[in-house]
């Protein structure tokens, strides 16, 4: 997709951009508590870590009786995590997990109640017994046994229908299927519980941008945009959209909202680079890398626009 936008003369240096990010040989472990308001434990508080540029690019993990989780596996670069426990609002936390230094900080969620919390929503499922069939079906999740491990989401979901953000899992193991009308089925059973949940919405809008249907992957992300509080991937992902359907000045947009919303975040910055480089203008595109550069310099993103301005000045 990149290579149909870019002009010949510069394939190479789109070709730079275009790389995901290095897969880094170390693994981070990001632990912490999930609490109610009072400060009581929660357990059974159902934990999802997502990142699109690192593979695996999802966990999940349960927190036990004092409302103690951990994530061992994750690869260095921002993380979204996610806590849920049922009669509790959800509540969201990013984070730039590192894998060598100083520990991770821990993350301390602290879930308001809900206005109307369901009623025995875990049945007779222990946590800690969740806790390992969680695990049970990550582990095939990441080793790629996308069948069997839909087939371990699917009998959790069974047997604690209120954890319905297990359909993130479900959906995700869909797409790396290329079965993409079974994943837009599974986020769409997830926004059927809960209406608001972005990632969902994002994910309905992204599984359309792989199927190839634009026109549908356009309409859900706005209407995402168009939410109360739209976060930067909303924004992000619209400017994936546009830039697939040729449209640079709208993607530059789109881009723009994305670092408005959090400048130090180097993807959206590097996508304004290329989008530059479309275009032609070798000045402009390396004072974008730059901003890239100077946003956040340890990032992949960083490394990547240093190695495309040393082949732009070359």
């Amino acid at each position: 997709m990149v290579a149909r936008l870019c002009r010949p003369a510069i394939v190479l240096v789109c070709a730079t951009l275009a790389l995901a990010a290095p897969a880094a040989a170390q693994t981070g472990r990001v632990g912490g508590t999930v609490k109610d308001e009072a400060g009581q434990a929660i357990k059974g508080a159902t934990i999802t870590a997502e990142n699109a540029n690192a593979a695996p690019s999802s966990f999940t993990a349960t927190t036990d009786e004092k409302g103690r989780f951990a994530i061992i596996g994750l690869r260095s670069g921002a993380w979204s995590f996610m806590a849920q426990a049922p009669g509790f609002q959800a509540d969201g936390f990013r984070m730039d997990v590192r894998t060598v230094g100083a520990p991770n900080p821990p993350i301390e969620f602290k879930l308001k109640k809900a206005s109307a919390p369901p009623a025995g929503a875990l049945g007779n499922v222990a946590p800690k017994d969740l806790q390992q069939d969680l695990l049970a079906a990550d582990a095939l999740y990441n080793a790629q046994q996308w069948d069997q491990a839909i087939a371990a989401y699917r009998a959790i979901l069974a047997r604690t229908p209120a954890l319905s953000v297990i359909n993130l899992q479900i959906a995700a193991a869909y797409r790396n299927k290329r079965d993409y009308d079974a994943a837009i089925v599974a986020y769409g059973d997830l926004l059927k519980s809960d209406p608001n949940n972005e990632k969902a919405r994002i994910g309905i809008g992204m599984t359309n941008l792989e199927k190839g249907d634009l026109a549908a992957a356009e309409a859900a992300l706005m209407e995402a945009a168009q939410g109360q509080n739209p976060t930067r991937e909303v924004f992000y992902n619209l400017g994936e959209v546009k830039f697939a359907k040729g449209d640079t000045d709208e993607a530059a947009r789109w881009y723009e909202k994305a670092a408005a919303l959090d400048p130090t975040w180097g993807k959206p910055l590097l996508k304004l680079a290329l989008v530059q480089l479309n275009k032609g203008d070798k000045a402009a595109t390396i004072t974008a890398l730059e901003r890239v550069i100077t946003s956040d310099p340890a990032s992949p993103e960083a490394t990547q626009a240093k190695a495309v301005i040393d082949q732009l000045r070359k």
